[in-house]
């Protein structure tokens, strides 16, 4: 038995266009998943971040509706520090749910890592990340210190 298939030029179109849409995603998924978040660590582990768009995810809200990035160094003691909307750079030195940690999507050092109004500068010493706009505010974060601003 012989099947032969017939599509007419209205319906290729479209289908070779979805095709496309579809295609592009899977090839780039950073623009696939924009509005996702986004986890990255230092090439050490020793640095994790999150990065969670504005108006949260499905199991997460951050504060004043995001977005946020929040980083946890581990060593040589655990602490967070958390990026808002707005304000200056919050650390937390006893970290309730301390999690991070591992290589997750590692920033090689002299590298830069962006999403929403943030950029992060990952470097042998740690990360430096800060919030554009009109008052920039960030944190430093690495074995030997933690700055906020």
């Amino acid at each position: 038995m012989t099947t032969i298939a017939c599509f007419s030029r209205e319906l290729i179109g479209p289908a070779l266009g979805l095709t496309l849409v579809i295609l592009a995603g899977l090839l780039h998924p950073s623009a696939a998943l924009a509005d996702e978040q986004a986890v990255f660590s230092s090439p050490s582990g020793n640095i994790a971040c999150i990065y969670t768009p504005k108006g949260g995810i499905a199991t997460y809200e951050p504060v004043n509706g995001g977005p946020e990035l929040s980083c946890d160094r581990i060593e040589p003691e655990y602490r967070r520090v958390i990026l808002g909307p707005i304000g200056p750079a919050v650390l937390i030195e006893h970290v309730g749910d301390a999690s991070a940690g591992g290589n997750l999507n590692p920033v090689p050092y002299g590298s830069n890592w962006s999403r929403g109004p943030f950029a992060c500068l990952s470097t042998k010493s740690g990360f430096s990340c800060a919030r554009a706009g009109k008052r920039p505010h960030g944190f430093s974060l690495s074995r030997s210190e933690i700055k906020t601003y």
